[in-house]
């Protein structure tokens, strides 16, 4: 699917112009790689909100259109207020379609790490995104690893990750992806069955003890 967004130039820098920039729909940014001199732009927020909740998300090829001019770009920073979370600034690199740029894919897990959640363990994962090296119709939407075998100290590391075809990364093979982690209630299991049985044993005696002096009574 083809996005596109058109921008316009020719905005006015600080904080306050920006805010009135915001009020108005628009989202104050800049286009900037391959040679050419960054440009203040604007986009329109709802059209670049559409462009960013397909499922390439933030890695969506953006076609460009700045008073004419169509460039392939992709969103290569998004700040966002730290209370409101809206968009206030957006960053757009210019791609060449047929030279590998990098960026930040989303690692997710897939199957259930049963050996864990029956030790009562937890799945640590320390990598939530990988960083990546493709051509822009390659950069894959996510990467996923299975944790179905994942046991309690057990490691999926970088050299798990599948990597399709034409994608590379920079990250060592043994960087840490996702680990199964021990908690205190790991192993407790077993120790609280073994107190109850105990518990269960002692409480019977007690009963019967009752018993039989009622009866003498």
């Amino acid at each position: 699917m083809e996005l596109t967004l058109t921008a316009t130039v020719g905005r006015p820098t600080g904080s306050r112009p920006a805010n009135r920039i915001r009020a108005g729909g628009l989202v104050p940014g800049v286009v900037y790689g391959l040679g050419s001199e960054p440009t203040a732009i604007t986009v329109p927020w709802s059209e670049l909100r559409r462009a960013l909740t397909t499922e390439a998300g933030l890695n969506a090829l953006i076609t460009l259109d700045v008073e004419g001019r169509r460039d392939l770009t992709i969103v290569k920073d998004l700040q966002r207020d730290p209370v409101r979370r809206e968009v206030i600034h957006v960053d757009f690199l210019r791609v060449d379609p047929d030279a590998t740029v990098e960026v930040e894919v989303p690692v997710l897990t897939v199957g259930t790490a049963k050996e864990v959640e029956d030790a009562r363990g937890v799945v640590d994962q320390s990598l939530k995104t990988l960083a990546i090296k493709a051509k822009p119709g390659n950069i894959p939407n996510e990467l996923s690893v299975d944790i179905t075998e994942l046991g309690i100290g057990g490691t999926i590391t970088v050299a798990d990750v599948a990597l399709p075809e034409g994608v590379t990364t920079d990250l060592p093979d043994d960087a840490v992806v996702v680990v199964g982690v021990a908690t205190r209630f790991t192993g407790a299991e077993g120790a609280e069955g073994a107190e109850g049985v105990g518990e269960e044993g002692e409480g019977e005696p007690a009963e019967a003890e009752a018993g039989e002096g009622d009866g003498e009574g």
